[in-house]
């Protein structure tokens, strides 16, 4: 069974968590988070192997697409899709199927992934994406790749294997939203797997499964096909998770182990960047003397730390975040507080 491979990013979200550098002109995807490139940058570069600029779709939200375009020059602007609204996954990646399909046809296979994640292990992370393009194409399924749990963490969904296709490969048994703390541990001990977003499949199947399972996006996608705008303004927004991963039997998921994170707080930063000996997480022009286990970035200015523990601190835009790691987590409910002078800078 013959078809290309192509990759779709995701690249929309805002990225609140990462105030104050983070804006709506600048979400998290755009910031040099873990390297001196944007993190949209670092993803595409991971991809090479998967597929060329010509085979690689961005799916952003309108604002930023002259944006993407400039990050990335090699890509054909014709590849980056914006999004007039918010719409969830299942619409774009539906969108995306669609525009793959008729490009180059339903037997095309589409890997998806995120713009802003953390990859420790990039051979081992293209390794996996090339397995799961394989097994999309040769089981016809919908393949989610799980990611084996370093611990239990309460903030991210888990993926419950179920029998063995063959190899690694197994059928799932059931999706679990972000469990309490218990549950985690359970969870993990049982096998669970964290559930990652990045997907496989060819396109034609998901595009039966749509029609098949999901009233949200099909009606919408059978009424403009060809007109993007209709679409993504006609559409009930519904994750690609409960819209079609959720109501399928053609699920599968093939477990990958490659340091993947999806670095959702400042705090996680500690997680993936390279630690100095007293384990703080620094970036831009910092100083720190006597200090242990801070995330510490600095943009455009001189950060110094001295005797202090755990503390996130940020200063960008003109303004200076000090904040716990554990407090890092929270920064919606900060946010909400502010006056609009200073949290829109």
């Amino acid at each position: 069974m013959s078809g290309s491979t192509w990759t779709v990013v995701l690249a929309g979200g805002v990225g609140s968590r990462f105030w104050p550098m983070s804006t709506p002109e600048r979400p998290k995807q755009f910031l040099p988070l873990l390297s001196e490139h944007p993190m949209l940058r670092d993803t595409m570069d991971r991809l090479g192997p998967i597929s060329p600029p010509q085979r690689t779709l961005i799916l952003t939200n309108a604002a930023l697409a002259a944006a993407v375009c400039e990050i990335l020059p090699s890509l054909p602007a014709a590849n980056v899709i914006a999004e007039p609204r918010a719409a969830g996954t299942a619409a774009a990646l539906t969108w995306a199927a669609n525009e793959i399909a008729r490009r180059d046809g339903r037997d095309a296979v589409m890997v998806s992934v995120h713009a802003d994640s953390a990859i420790n292990d990039v051979a081992a992370f293209q390794a996996t994406l090339m397995e799961a393009a394989a097994a999309a194409r040769s089981e016809q399924a919908i393949i989610t790749v799980g990611i084996v749990p370093r611990y239990a963490d309460t903030g991210l969904g888990y993926i419950i294997p179920g029998s063995v296709v063959h190899g690694s490969l197994k059928r799932v048994e059931r999706f679990v939203e972000k469990p309490t703390p218990p549950r985690a541990v359970e969870l993990v001990a049982a096998g669970g797997l964290w559930n990652s977003g990045i997907f496989a499949w060819r396109v034609g199947d998901l595009l039966d499964e749509v029609q098949a399972l999901c009233p949200e996006v099909w009606p919408s996608l059978a009424a403009h096909p060809s007109d993007s705008a209709a679409f993504f303004s006609a559409v009930t927004p519904v994750a690609i998770d409960v819209g079609v991963l959720e109501r399928s039997g053609r699920v599968m998921v093939l477990p990958g182990d490659f340091g993947w994170s999806d670095v959702g707080t400042w705090a996680a930063l500690r997680d993936v960047r390279t630690l100095d000996q007293q384990g703080n997480a620094p970036a831009g022009h910092v100083i720190l003397r006597d200090s242990q286990n801070n995330v510490v970035h600095a943009e455009g200015t001189t950060v110094v730390l001295y005797g202090v523990d755990n503390l996130v601190v940020v200063a960008a835009n003109g303004i200076t975040l000090v904040t716990t790691v554990d407090r890092a987590t929270d920064l919606k409910s900060l946010l909400s507080e502010l006056p609009p002078t200073v949290r829109d800078r």
